[in-house]
């Protein structure tokens, strides 16, 4: 009896010890990323507010992660035909482990709001507090709890250019960071990615995207699966839209089995902030940050 009562202590000990072992993510943290990117003003590509961004990503990656880097590229703008630069970002965790992940997130805005109800501004750029500042937001918090807890495996933060300027019907004029990634690669190849995008919905409701569970159904059951143990309650576990998102040129492109967690109805499916003047920082929550900052955390201190 003695001997049952010490094992059980032990193992209370021990899942004490490992829920201790997980870092704290913090919601404000991402929070302050994402008002600190709203207030460059939109970052489409080429504006000011583009390149300010860019060096603000620079100089909070630098310090914290073992490599930095830029990867440059030339597109030719949609609609008004001038090649612009652009470049993806890269801060690398770890980079010896033998095993590679990858999580990204795009940190352009879309350079029109052509889903505005306004016909006169429908040609100016939105400001992108949700589409295009949260997913940075987190991946930016992320490097200082990757810095502060060395973790086993490797841990590659990647921010896509060029992923929200495209023409509506056609996807492939989309994600053009990721393409240019995929094409290139400039880290080892690794074992899966994962897309972060639109995640500071002030409703989050976060659901299976069906190219995700296409591409990497045991990495979708496993990430929902953690979500529900850990009650992260903007997690929907039933499979719902299908998004062109930079997940599917990773797959398509390079074969890295890519998901994506995206809240797509923003705020809800009856009203509409996505490609609007009203994707605005008022309109995003540091709770819904740190529910999939939350959710990452465990998903890389969990690994074996």
């Amino acid at each position: 009896m003695k001997n049952r009562i010490q094992f059980i202590f032990f193992l209370l000990a021990s899942i004490t010890s490992c829920q201790s072992n997980t870092p704290v993510f913090s919601g404000d943290g991402a929070f302050a990323h994402l008002i600190a990117q709203c207030d460059f003003g939109p970052r489409n590509p080429g504006s000011v507010g583009h390149q300010k961004a860019l060096d603000y990503f620079i100089q909070n990656f630098t310090p914290l992660a073992d490599t930095v880097f830029t990867q440059p590229f030339t597109e030719m703008m949609p609609r008004t035909k001038q090649k612009v630069n652009m470049n993806n970002v890269v801060a690398r965790f770890n980079p010896l482990a033998k095993k590679q992940i990858m999580i990204s997130a795009h940190w352009d805005t879309r350079p029109w709001g052509d889903r505005s109800l306004s016909i006169m501004r429908k040609d100016q750029p939105i400001l992108g507090a949700n589409d295009g500042a949260s997913g940075v937001a987190i991946l930016l918090e992320l490097a200082k709890v990757l810095h502060d807890h060395p973790q086993k495996i490797g841990v590659n933060l990647v921010l896509f250019d060029a992923e929200d300027y495209g023409s509506t019907g056609d996807s492939w004029s989309y994600c053009k960071g990721s393409q240019y990634f995929a094409n290139n690669l400039p880290i080892p190849f690794p074992s899966y990615a994962i897309n972060l995008d639109m995640v500071g919905d002030a409703n989050l409701e976060i659901y299976i995207e069906r190219f995700s569970y296409k591409q990497n159904p045991e990495l979708v059951l496993d990430l929902w699966g953690l979500a529900e143990e850990l009650k992260l309650s903007g997690f929907k576990k039933m499979a719902y839209h299908s998004i062109f998102d930079d997940h599917v040129p990773l797959y398509e492109i390079a074969g890295i089995p890519a998901v994506d967690i995206i809240d797509f109805d923003y705020p809800d499916e009856k009203t509409n902030y996505h490609h609007t003047y009203n994707d605005l920082v008022e309109n995003c929550s540091p709770e819904s940050l740190w529910q999939v900052g939350t959710l990452m955390v465990h998903h890389i201190y969990n690994q074996q």
